[in-house]
C-alpha cells in the first residue's frame, strides 16, 4: 500500500517534466504553459488528497 502512496505523488513530478515551452496554442484564453502549470497546482492538491486518504498511518489515527 505505502508503493502506491509513493507513486501517486511522483505523478505531478513527472507529469511537469513534458511541459512544451511555446505560446501557441491558447486554451481557455491562456498560453498552453500557463494552463499546463495552473492545471497541475490542482491536480497535485488532488493527488495528495488522495495519498492522504490512502495512508495507512492517516487510517490508525482515525481508529483512536
Amino acid at each position: 500500500m505505502k508503493k502506491k502512496v509513493y507513486l501517486l505523488t511522483l505523478i505531478p513530478a513527472l507529469g511537469s517534466l513534458f511541459v512544451i515551452n511555446r505560446v501557441e496554442p491558447y486554451i481557455f484564453g491562456l498560453p498552453f504553459v500557463l494552463f499546463w502549470s495552473i492545471c497541475w497546482v490542482g491536480l497535485t492538491s488532488l493527488f495528495l488528497i488522495i495519498a492522504n486518504k490512502l495512508d495507512p498511518a492517516n487510517k490508525e489515527e482515525e481508529e483512536l
